[in-house]
């Protein structure tokens, strides 16, 4: 292990459990991440090990069956697993997500009903917010949810990015409710909707129609989701209240920019990884192209910023730790570590020169990850726009 990305601080618990994933990364998943992501298989056996390991109960508290660790510690888990292949890291964070959702919002009887099953990986978590004509603009959803006379819900509409949208069984999905609501933001609500994996009708009024075919994020599928008149009782609002929703899915996107931005420094790592080595094997002109000045200098800007990224993400993982928002940090580490990540990631493509063009080098697999981390849990643009508007309060004339 280099000296990239190292964390001060750590517990013996939280180091032995980084080691442990390390390790997991280097035997079980780098050696077949390029041949799995090529064939877009879903790697069934990664994720059994990751289960074994505890990693789906990492952050649910001891007394719901999990770990009962920190954002901390699940963030720099992730960076490890983005270093082996992204598309693994995206197995567990719509999970953690809609985990993590539970503990903050969730009521007793729906920690006590799904949080048990989660840790164990039994009950698979999945995150709907977006829609196909949405983007960035989260309060304008038109799924509807209607209340009818009995208390239960009808859920209408069409969701769009589902992660895990056909493994996944518990699908935490954003509606619109009360269209009466003196503000935009409490006409909505989160719905805990259950449903059986794979495709096709896997609730009643529930369709996931097929895998998105992607760019890259391959192994980890994307899928639409279809609501047609989905009959759903009220104790499945998630903490019981309508109108809560936004506020709920906001918090849980906190996290998940945090993750995101894991995920991009565990690509650069590994970029940074595979171009320093190359770069000592590969000689041109009579001697390792290491050791021509060019090369030299772009490999200490590479490592300097990933060691940035990495330093961004510990801050943003530890101010939400600490039971504060931080969604400045978080928008900050995600903006900050998805453009890095690009930059090195392309740093290390033109190091490898033509062979970093081939499938059969694993930096062809890493540049086309590297362009999802620009778009995931918001584009950059969004983040500056977050960023912008908290420093125009806190430093307002």
């Amino acid at each position: 292990m280099g000296r990239l990305v190292t964390t001060d601080g750590l517990t013996e618990i939280q180091e032995e459990i980084l080691q442990t994933v390390r390790q997991f990364v280097d035997r079980e998943i780098i050696p077949v991440a390029t041949e799995l992501e090529h064939k877009d298989e879903y790697p069934s056996a990664i994720v059994e090990g990751l289960k074994e390991l505890g990693i789906f109960g990492l952050t649910i508290p001891e007394e719901y069956g999990g770990l009962g660790e920190s954002l901390l510690t699940y963030a720099l888990v992730v960076e490890e697993i983005a270093r082996g292949w992204m598309s693994v890291s995206g197995v567990i964070n719509t999970h953690f997500i809609v985990a993590y959702m539970l503990m903050q919002h969730g009521t007793e009887e729906q920690k006590q009903k799904y949080l048990p099953r989660m840790a164990t990986g039994e009950v698979r978590g999945a995150f709907s917010m977006s829609e196909p004509g949405l983007g960035s603009d989260v309060a304008a959803v038109s799924t509807k949810a209607k209340q009818l006379s009995d208390g239960s819900f009808e859920i209408t509409g069409q969701k769009m990015w589902l992660t895990n949208g056909a493994t996944s069984t518990l699908v935490a999905v954003l509606t619109k409710t009360d269209e009466g609501a003196e503000s935009v933001y409490r006409n909505l609500t989160t719905f805990l909707v259950e449903k059986e994996a794979g495709f096709g009708e896997t609730a009643q009024g529930v369709t996931i129609p097929g895998k998105i075919d992607k760019m890259g994020y391959k192994g980890v599928e994307t899928t639409e989701m279809y609501l047609d008149q989905h009959r759903i009782s009220a104790d499945q609002v998630l903490g019981g209240v309508p109108g809560k929703g936004f506020y709920q899915m906001m918090d849980g996107v906190e996290v998940g920019r945090v993750n995101v931005a894991a995920r991009a420094v565990g690509i650069a790592n590994r970029a940074f990884e595979l171009a320093v080595a190359y770069a000592q094997q590969r000689e041109t002109f009579g001697k390792k192209i290491a050791d021509h000045q060019a090369v030299l200098f772009r490999l200490a800007e590479m490592a300097t910023k990933v060691e940035a990224a990495n330093a961004m993400v510990v801050r943003a993982a530890r101010k939400k730790d600490s039971g504060e928002r931080n969604d400045v940090e978080a928008g900050m580490a995600k903006m900050l570590a998805s453009e890095y990540c690009k930059e090195v990631v392309e740093a290390s493509f033109r190091i490898h020169g033509g062979y970093g063009y081939s499938k059969e080098f694993e930096i062809e697999r890493l540049y086309r990850e590297a362009a999802f981390m620009l778009i995931g849990e918001g584009t950059s643009d969004i983040q500056k726009m977050i960023i912008g508007r908290s420093l125009l309060k806190e430093y307002k004339l």
